[in-house]
């Protein structure tokens, strides 16, 4: 038999939380990270380019032990898909997971300083549309980060 959710454990954000992308481009840009892709998403992009996995692998996909990750630029650490004149995704229509479901990621969902810590970061999250706790779950669930 299962326990039933009481109120006292729903989540911090269970009234939702408000995120609007602004388009400005800093979840692409920063310190070094990584942007996780499975196989599906390299192949989804691989199409965008019209290259083989392997091609595109090669050029924009980097192993990291087990996983893969898209590539940095160096130096500055964008990711290898922003266009800095334009601050616009190259690939965004084939966008990774990992950058679908920003802001709703575990890391800053975990307490509501860690959504303040992502507001402060972007100008988006706290502001616009509403999303209701069964789509920020859902967002949450798709990868843990």
């Amino acid at each position: 038999m299962t326990k039933a959710k009481t109120k006292s454990d729903a989540p911090w954000y269970k009234d939702g939380l408000k995120f609007e992308c602004t388009g400005c481009g800093d979840c692409c840009t920063g310190s070094a990270g990584y942007v996780w892709v499975n196989q599906a998403e390299i192949e989804t992009l691989a199409k965008m380019f019209d290259l083989s996995v392997d091609k595109f692998e090669h050029s924009y996909v980097r192993k990291i032990g087990i996983r893969k990750s898209l590539k940095e630029l160096p130096v500055s650490y964008d990711c290898v898909f922003f266009d800095s004149e334009t601050r616009k995704c190259q690939v965004y229509e084939g966008r990774p997971r990992q950058c679908r479901t920003w802001p709703f990621w575990n890391s800053n969902l975990k307490t509501s300083q860690d959504w303040e810590r992502t507001c402060d970061e972007c100008p988006g999250s706290g502001t616009g549309k509403l999303y209701q706790l069964a789509e920020i779950e859902r967002q949450k669930q798709v990868l843990k980060i």
